[in-house]
């Protein structure tokens, strides 16, 4: 997404301010178009597996673990479409500068719950193949994983920026300090 939407980077010189807005959301829905093809694949795949052999099988935790991850999955796809018909009903009241901040919480609301249906359904499949340890391991690490990238980095590069640089050295050459 770009910085603007956030607050924090600094205004873009001499591009109207209905410009960037339109810019801003145009950004910001094509980004959503990402995630929401792999939510929607994910979401049918989660729904196709209760009907195999192998779920009249499924131990109480891998059924409660498959049912949270089409939570998730459904939360997702809520949360990441949300922007889209938010535009739909308020573009012509001239309200870009609300549906982007909407859209912003919705777009990070729904890669979080994305990341947790992800974790989840590689945790059930790590059950199912490797058993209960291998697909606890496998599903915290992705779970890590999605924390760390998706989430951890962006942030610290973004208080990073914020953060004022530190002010130079007087005197390194050793004199009065």
């Amino acid at each position: 997404m770009s910085g603007s939407e956030g607050g924090t980077a600094p205004r873009d010189l001499g591009e109207p301010e209905r410009q960037r807005l339109a810019r801003n959301l145009a950004e910001l829905l094509q980004e959503l178009r990402v995630g929401q093809a792999g939510v929607q694949i994910l979401f049918g795949f989660l729904l196709s597996v209760i009907f195999s052999e192998r779920y009249a099988r499924a131990t109480g935790f891998e059924r409660g673990v498959h049912f949270a991850a089409v939570v998730f999955a459904a939360a997702a796809t809520l949360l990441l479409t949300a922007p889209a018909a938010w535009h739909r009903l308020l573009f012509r009241a001239g309200r870009r500068p609300e549906i982007i901040r909407a859209a912003n919480g919705f777009a990070l609301s729904g890669l979080v719950c994305l990341a947790a249906a992800m974790t989840a359904t590689v945790m059930l499949i790590g059950d199912l193949v490797f058993g209960l340890r291998a697909g606890v391991v496998v599903g915290g690490v992705t779970g890590l994983a999605f924390l760390v990238l998706w989430f951890a980095v962006p942030l610290r590069r973004r208080f990073r920026a914020r953060s004022p640089a530190p002010a130079p050295e007087r005197n390194a050459g050793g004199g009065r300090g």
